[in-house]
């Protein structure tokens, strides 16, 4: 594998507070949304395939071995056997079917609230001004 498609949905994404951790490896992006269930945890949220889906929407990004390792840092996820905090699993657009890729996911919400417009960047930019 030398090149991975892999969907974004939070701090990953542009604008973000992970963005540097992703962004010199991203060799091309385009807008994107998968079917879950988005929570917050609070800092980051993650993402639930639980039957309970709605429309999560993010980015597509393509990136080499080097970039893919970076993610998998960053989300703890050590290899399928593994203890993991995010599992890495692939998934198909919600929309354009032909593109599919890997997306870090959770396996349940550990409690945490949806979010229902399914859009981490608006939701975090809400709950700060709120906090404020």
């Amino acid at each position: 594998m030398n090149e991975a498609r892999v969907f974004l949905y939070g701090t990953l994404l542009p604008g973000q507070s992970n963005h540097h951790i992703v962004k010199p490896h991203v060799i091309e992006a385009e807008i994107g949304a998968i079917e879950g269930r988005l929570v917050d945890f609070g800092g980051y949220p993650a993402v639930v395939r639980d039957g309970t889906t709605t429309l999560v929407k993010g980015q597509w990004i393509k990136v080499g071995r080097a970039g893919l390792a970076a993610m998998d840092k960053l989300e703890e996820f050590y290899g399928y056997e593994e203890s993991n905090d995010y599992l890495r699993v692939w998934v198909r657009d919600a929309v354009r079917k032909h593109i599919g890729g890997w997306v870090y996911i959770w396996e349940s919400d550990r409690g945490c609230p949806t979010i229902r417009t399914g859009y981490w960047p608006d939701h975090y930019k809400r709950k700060m001004e709120k906090a404020d």
